[in-house]
């Protein structure tokens, strides 16, 4: 199959260019992944909506990227981990953390383990979650909202990291530092 076109605010569908706008506006580029996502309007529509509530819920922008960062290499979403693994050492995230991370490891600091294992086990368990992952997260000092809110946030990284897969986009320069790829298995 052909590639996925990246587009940019010019030559992506009318319906699109709101949402190639807004996510400009918030990174200051448009990432390759969101321009292949632009082809479809819905899709791109879709995550900027809930793109807003995961940015602008209870969690810091660090804690949010330990979220992402996790799903995006349980999801094995190559392109996903190096941009996650850029913003997370931006926000500020200890680069021994973005490693474990990205290595399948979990994080020394003690709230970003119970968020990242939380968002590993989510996925790993298709959302079945049983009282142990829940009580392991809740002992971590978080609140059933937070719980809840994880599913959010993984929801929306689902969006990125499955696009990503299937759009294959190329990875910018300013990640290249950051290049993943899942192990074999």
């Amino acid at each position: 199959m052909s590639a996925f076109p990246v587009h940019t605010i010019e030559s992506a569908p009318a319906q699109s260019k709101p949402s190639l706008d807004a996510l400009e506006n918030t990174f200051g580029i448009i990432p390759n992944l969101v321009g292949a996502m632009a082809t479809s309007p819905v899709l791109i529509g879709s995550l900027v909506g809930l793109f807003g509530k995961v940015h602008g819920g209870s969690f810091t922008e660090e804690q949010v990227q330990i979220v992402l960062l996790t799903n995006a290499v349980t999801n094995a979403s190559s392109w996903a981990v190096a941009f996650h693994s850029f913003l997370a050492v931006k926000e500020g995230v200890d680069e021994a953390d973005v490693d474990a991370i990205r290595e399948r490891r979990t994080p020394k600091n003690a709230k970003n383990a119970a968020l990242s294992t939380l968002a590993r086990t989510l996925i790993e368990k298709r959302g079945h979650l049983n009282d142990k992952d829940m009580s392991a997260f809740l002992d971590a000092g978080f609140g059933k909202d937070h719980l809840l809110e994880v599913v959010g946030i993984v929801a929306a990284s689902t969006i990125t990291n499955y696009t990503g897969s299937v759009t294959n986009p190329p990875l910018e320069a300013a990640f290249q530092a950051y290049r993943w790829q899942a192990p074999a298995a």
